[in-house]
């Protein structure tokens, strides 16, 4: 079997840049599908944003520079490389959209990242990569697949190279007025129809058109995106192109989330005896003023603080749920309302609440580590990381069953599942499922053997890397 090229196109990355979930799965499924089989080979392309040239300047390595023309304008695009963990990344340089502070968040970030795309052609020019599989994700790189389609195999070439598309979050579709044709892609305007919907340029309803496969990030999702409650007005689309595509939940890097190794966390501990987890919760307790009682229950909240995570339900539900015997633990960032909210909860139930407005990474992992119960109940969630990295540390996930979060933990009944799961976005349901997962924590064998089912099981990018092997192979029918 020769070798099979696949080029991850994706606007962050793990170790490089970061703001969510994709960029776990850049970082961490390519190196995973060359692990799983030997003869797929993965390169990394991306933007060189300011905060990689400042932490790995002396590492990157000058390949060559090119032009790259968008619509009427002539652009520097410089490529650079480095290899980390046996992968090979590729950065696009253009110091005018990316030496920037952020990542995005900037007026013309649509611009930014249709140069981005358009330069993914030349980078493979500059790399001599030229791949089976462009596999781009959401929106900021939509216009590869449009490009392929448009610009190469319209006009006959790259035909062999296969296109595939994720959509991490179908809410961000890159939507535009449609002088953003002309004035910024830069195709023929024969070709408008393809980007246009509602009347304005919808990047993500041009990648799915354009694309040999689409996936996302979960089974449930992606039957989900089909209807109107859940693709943001794209349903339609969606179902137009429903044969092409398919969900694959992501996986967790396990080695970075494991409470035997965890060096962000005070004590470590296994699946196989959890008795340095109680101490992880006193450690906590300590640390944020609580109560020290290892017996009490604790349930961690780690959430982006925003409706469509479910604060909604736990604002409604919050007094109810502060007549049970616990400790809640709330980290996030997010809408102002509720960040205000939930520290006026802090407050007013300081006895056992504590509210941190923080993104902190090693304060999450303490989290996870001490607490029994977590919660998650989302209006909606493509994937989800929190759960698996809850079950992970053994603080057993409480969810609303959608996206998945559905396909990722199964409902406890009868001594079986990893987790407790309420079907409806319904505040009586949360309330009434925490309480039964109260109940449980309190019959502490049962509990326990909960625990350890959820600490083992499987969120590796192993069976996930598989699956993405298995589509791609679909690709050559």
């Amino acid at each position: 079997m020769k070798t099979k090229n696949i080029l991850y196109v994706a606007s962050e990355c793990k170790g490089f840049a970061v703001t969510g979930g994709l960029a776990e799965v850049a970082g961490s499924l390519p190196q995973a599908i060359m692990k799983a089989n030997k003869e797929y080979k993965v390169k990394v392309l991306m933007p060189l944003y300011k905060r990689i040239n400042e932490q790995y300047g002396k590492k990157l390595k000058f390949v060559a520079a090119t032009t790259v023309v968008l619509a009427w304008r002539n652009l520097y695009c410089g490529i650079f490389t480095m290899k980390k963990d046996n992968v090979e990344y590729y950065f696009v340089d253009n110091k005018y959209y990316f030496d920037r502070d952020n990542i995005y968040g900037y007026y013309d970030d649509g611009e930014r990242f249709a140069f981005f795309s358009k330069s993914v052609f030349a980078a493979m020019d500059i790399m001599k990569f030229y791949p089976d599989v462009i596999h781009t994700n959401d929106w900021h790189t939509a216009l590869v697949n449009v490009y392929l389609d448009i610009l190469y195999k319209k006009q006959g070439y790259l035909m062999d190279i296969k296109s595939v598309f994720t959509i991490h979050n179908i809410e961000y579709q890159g939507v535009y007025g449609l002088d953003f044709i002309e004035n910024v892609i830069g195709i023929d305007s024969k070709y408008n129809d393809i980007l246009e919907y509602n009347g304005l340029v919808n990047l993500v309803k041009g990648a799915i058109v354009c694309s040999d496969l689409v996936t996302t990030v979960s089974p449930r999702y992606a039957r989900e995106i089909s209807t109107a409650s859940f693709a943001c007005g794209l349903e339609h689309i969606i179902r137009i192109n429903n044969d092409k595509v398919l969900g694959i939940i992501n996986g967790i890097d396990v080695d970075a989330y494991n409470p035997e190794t965890d060096k962000a966390i005070s004590y470590n501990y296994n699946s196989l005896d959890t008795s340095k987890k109680s101490l992880n919760k006193l450690a906590l307790q300590r640390e944020l003023g609580l109560e020290e009682n290892k017996d009490k229950c604790m349930i961690g909240v780690i959430s982006r603080l925003v409706s469509h995570k479910g604060m909604d339900l736990l604002i409604e539900k919050f007094s109810e749920l502060m007549k049970e015997d616990i400790q809640l633990v709330i980290l996030g960032t997010g809408d102002e309302y509720y960040q205000n909210k939930f520290l006026e909860f802090g407050w007013n139930y300081r006895h056992k609440v504590r509210t941190i407005i923080n993104f902190d990474s090693n304060l999450s992992h303490r989290i996870y580590a001490a607490c029994d119960l977590f919660l998650m109940p989302s209006k909606m969630e493509p994937c989800g990381l929190s759960q698996m990295i809850a079950c992970r540390y053994g603080a057993v996930p409480i969810v609303r069953g959608t996206g998945g979060l559905y396909d990722s933990i199964n409902n406890y009944e009868n001594g079986s599942g990893n987790g407790f799961v309420f079907k409806d976005f319904d505040g009586n349901q949360m309330l009434d499922k925490i309480k039964y997962a109260i109940y449980v924590y309190n019959n502490k064998e049962e509990y326990q053997n909960l625990q350890k089912v959820a600490m083992e099981t499987d969120f590796s990018w192993n069976s996930s890397a598989e699956k993405y092997i298995n589509m791609y192979k679909m690709l050559d029918k």
